[in-house]
């Protein structure tokens, strides 16, 4: 899997994201691509902010049980998959906003980079490596990506 904390990996997914337009449709699914671009960030709010609240202890057991392994492995996500509630985006959003926001996300990533990553507290799953945060980050952009045909 690509590493989205090299700078090279980072500019092309930006240079993906670029390709987007308002009016760019999914080749599957529902999301509009404003939708998509704020369902994409709710990865890095996760990171960065407190937007989101935790799960409790027997949540966050279960997410560890059952969900980490499809989250942070190497294996491609489904179509049409299932997706937690606090990623559902059922609102319009608006596109340059929410574009932006993903790439200064993505930005901020990259500059942090591997070592501020490895062995840091993941909202949901625990600690997780900086391979299991890069497979996390890039594997979800590159799934919505190629949603969009870009």
């Amino acid at each position: 899997m690509k590493n989205i904390f090299k700078k090279e990996v980072t500019e092309e997914v930006i240079s993906r994201v670029n390709k987007l337009e308002t009016t760019s449709q999914p080749i599957w699914g529902k999301m509009s691509v404003s939708q998509m671009l704020a369902h994409c960030n709710v990865t890095y709010e996760m990171v960065y902010t407190d937007k989101h609240p935790k799960p409790n202890a027997f949540t966050k057991f279960m997410l560890k049980l059952f969900v980490k392994k499809i989250v942070v492995s190497e294996k491609e996500y489904a179509k049409n998959g299932r997706t937690a509630s606090q990623f559902i985006i059922s609102d319009e959003k608006e596109f340059e906003t929410e574009k932006k926001r993903l790439v200064d996300y993505i930005n901020k990533t990259q500059q942090l980079g591997e070592s501020e990553f490895d062995g840091k507290e993941s909202h949901s799953f625990g600690k997780l490596t900086a391979n299991e945060w890069n497979n996390s980050f890039y594997k979800h952009l590159d799934h919505h990506l190629n949603q969009f045909g870009v």
